[in-house]
């Protein structure tokens, strides 16, 4: 390793980046300032900034106007099957999966919460089996976050036949287990699940609701849940940077 007073600022991001990823900056807190690390790595302030810039490019830090650089990496979190099982999304005092799998990394989960009756687009009308164009759904969108970090955006959409009037409308946390215990309560326990999943670049809505910059990729979700009988009674789309998932399944060979 070059001596501290000839780092680059590509090195400089290196050696913090390491730090962040083994726990020495946890997820949700704040580097030193940048005169301060300059300091450290006897370097100009502009190489750190540089530096800074490379990691939040990464998805690994994002500048907080008025407090510093928060650290947003988090530890990528597991998509598997297993998620959907009761005991996951109910486990000690989870609402849902995504607040069980949070706290199992020690942050805090989050949820920015709004429901309608709303048209839903011509993908989910269709696995809904409902006529397109028409008001026919109640649709739950949700913004997630870890200790402050946005991680996921989802919007879950049910046919208003099921959802109207239920506790599926409340836009607060009221659901011990999530969506798929509220269905079941509702008499429409899910018995199979279809999920596809595409790497794509974000909107720029999505980017911005996210914090994470353009240029970086995502994993669209499109999880359809269905009754015993075959009918579909959930549709939900899920959008969270990439590097935030890994995705796990297991299938019979023969």
């Amino acid at each position: 390793m070059k001596h501290a007073d000839r780092l680059g600022f590509r090195e400089i991001a290196n050696q913090i980046r390491q730090e962040i990823v083994v726990g020495q900056y946890p997820s949700a807190s704040f580097l030193p300032p940048e005169p301060e690390l300059g300091q450290r790595f006897g370097a100009s302030r502009s190489l750190v900034n540089r530096a800074m810039q490379i990691l939040a490019a990464e998805g690994l830090v994002r500048p907080r106007q008025g407090r510093g650089t928060m650290v947003t990496w988090i530890p990528p979190l597991t998509h598997s099957p297993a998620r959907f099982f009761q005991a996951t999304r109910e486990g000690g005092t989870a609402r849902r999966a995504f607040d069980a799998e949070i706290r199992a990394i020690g942050l805090e989960p989050q949820h920015e919460i709004t429901t309608e009756h709303a048209i839903p687009p011509a993908n989910v009308a269709q696995a809904l089996g409902l006529p397109e164009g028409e008001a026919n759904c109640l649709v739950s969108r949700q913004r997630l976050l870890a200790s402050g970090i946005p991680v996921r955006l989802s919007a879950s959409w049910f046919p208003l036949s099921i959802a109207d009037g239920t506790v599926l409308e409340e836009a607060g946390l009221v659901i011990v287990g999530g969506i798929k215990s509220a269905l079941a309560d509702l008499g429409y326990p899910q018995t199979e699940a279809f999920e596809r999943f595409t790497v794509r670049q974000p909107t720029d809505r999505e980017a911005n609701r996210l914090e994470i910059s353009p240029d970086r990729t995502v994993l669209d979700i499109f999880h359809v849940g269905r009754t015993d009988d075959g009918t579909a009674v959930e549709v939900t789309t899920t959008v969270t940077p990439a590097h935030y998932l890994i995705v796990e399944s297991s299938f019979p060979l023969a």
